[in-house]
C-alpha cells in the first residue's frame, strides 16, 4: 500500500485515505470569469475536492511561430494560436480573484503550470499542490525546479513511457517525496481500448512508495469509477457547464450531473472495497440463523457409535449443530446419546467437541 502525502492541507492521499478528487475546469470557463467561478461552484456542490485551472505566461509556453499560426478550428477564440490562447487565458489578478471565490466556496484551489515562469506564480498564489500536466512530464530542468519549490506533485504520465517514468521519479524523489503518478492517455475523447488502466497496476508495483492515481479524458464515468477499484487515489476529470460550448476538452468533459453521479459513485465503491479480513459479518448472521446448514444424522445412530462419514449429511438444521466444514473431523468421534434419524448432531451428542469457529 503505497504511503500517504498531505496534498493540500489537513487533507491526505494514499494509503487507506479516500480517493481525492479534482475537477480540471482547465481552459472550459471560456475566457469568462464569471464562468470560471459558476464552475469552481459546481466542483464542490457535486462534490469535488478540488478546483483546477491551466496557467501559462503564454510567451514561456509557445515560441513567436507558434503563436502565430493561423487557427481556423471550429474551436478557435481568434485567427492565431495566440490570439486563442489569450482570450482563454487569465491574468494574475483575475486568477487570485478566482482563488478567493474557491476558498469562499470552501474547495481546494490550484492549476496546471504550463510552463516554469507559471510555476513561478502557482508558487507566489500559495497553491496547495503543483499539477504537471502530461506536455511537460519528460520536461526534466521544468521537473527539477518545481519539485524544489517543496510544495506536493500530481504529475500525469499521457505521452510517456515506462522508462520515462522512472527518470521522473529518480529525478523528483530525491528533491521532493511528495508527489503522486497519474495514468493518463492524452486523447480527447478517450476510447475505452486506449485507457489501459492495468498501468495503475503497474505504477503500484514499480513506485510502491507514491501514491497513484487517475487522469481520465473518456466520456462517462464507468471507466474512472474502475480506475478507483483499481486503487487509484487520485482522480482528476475534466468539467463542463455544456459538453456543446466550444473548445476540445467540452466533448471529453463531466457535466455537473455526471460529477455528481461520479463522486457518489467512487465514494460507493470506497464503502464497497471494505477489508481484505474475509470472515461471516456481522450482516450475515440472520441468513446464517436462518439458512446456514448443520451435520444432520442420516441414520438413528446409538450411543457409543463411532461415527462414519456415511452416517452424516448436510442440512438447513434445527437446532444449529456442527457446521458443515466439520464434517470430516466428525468421523471417527464417538456418540455419546443415542441420535436420532434426522437430528441435529449437537456438541452434546459427540465425545470430542470439535466444533471450529467460523472463518
Amino acid at each position: 500500500m503505497s504511503r500517504e502525502i498531505e496534498l493540500c492541507p489537513g487533507r491526505r492521499v494514499g494509503g487507506e485515505q479516500p480517493c481525492f478528487i479534482i475537477a480540471e475546469i482547465g481552459q472550459n470557463h471560456q475566457g469568462d470569469l464569471d464562468i470560471a467561478k459558476r464552475m469552481i461552484r459546481m466542483a464542490k456542490e457535486c462534490g469535488a475536492d478540488c478546483a483546477k485551472f491551466q496557467k501559462s505566461e503564454l510567451e514561456h509556453k509557445f515560441n513567436r511561430r507558434a503563436l502565430a499560426r493561423p487557427y481556423t478550428s471550429r474551436h478557435s477564440w481568434g485567427k492565431t494560436y495566440g490570439e486563442h490562447k489569450r482570450h482563454l487565458e487569465f491574468s494574475h489578478e483575475q486568477y487570485r480573484e478566482l482563488q478567493r471565490y474557491a476558498q469562499e466556496v470552501g474547495i481546494f484551489f490550484t492549476a496546471s503550470g504550463m510552463d516554469e515562469m507559471a510555476v513561478e506564480f502557482l508558487h507566489e498564489l500559495d497553491v496547495p499542490f503543483f499539477k504537471v500536466g502530461s506536455g511537460d512530464t519528460n520536461n526534466f530542468p521544468y521537473l527539477e525546479k518545481t519539485a524544489k519549490k517543496g510544495r506536493p506533485m500530481v504529475i500525469s504520465s499521457g505521452m510517456q513511457s515506462m522508462s520515462t517514468m522512472q527518470r521522473v521519479y529518480s529525478i523528483v524523489k530525491p528533491l521532493n517525496p511528495n508527489f503522486c503518478f497519474l495514468q493518463c492517455t492524452s486523447a480527447y475523447p478517450l476510447q475505452p481500448e486506449d485507457v489501459h488502466l492495468r498501468v495503475i497496476t503497474a505504477y503500484q508495483s514499480a513506485f510502491p512508495d507514491i501514491p497513484i492515481g487517475y487522469s481520465g479524458h473518456e466520456t462517462g464515468i464507468t471507466i474512472s469509477v474502475a480506475a478507483v477499484a483499481m486503487g487509484a487515489k487520485v482522480l482528476e476529470r475534466h468539467v463542463t457547464l455544456d459538453k456543446t460550448w466550444k473548445g476540445s476538452d467540452h466533448e471529453a468533459s463531466l457535466e455537473p450531473n455526471e460529477l455528481a453521479e461520479l463522486v457518489k459513485a467512487v465514494r460507493t465503491v470506497e464503502r464497497a472495497l471494505g477489508s481484505p479480513l474475509k470472515q461471516l459479518q456481522p450482516c450475515e448472521m440472520a441468513c446464517n440463523e436462518k439458512l446456514g446448514k448443520s451435520i444432520v444424522a442420516k441414520v438413528a445412530i446409538p450411543e457409543g457409535t463411532i461415527l462414519t462419514l456415511d452416517m452424516l449429511v448436510v442440512k438447513v438444521g434445527e437446532p444449529k449443530g456442527f457446521p458443515p466444514e466439520a464434517i470430516f473431523d466428525l468421523v471417527g468421534q464417538k456418540a455419546i446419546v443415542d441420535i436420532e434419524e434426522d437430528e441435529t448432531i449437537t456438541e452434546q451428542a459427540v465425545e470430542n467437541h470439535v466444533k471450529k469457529a467460523r472463518h
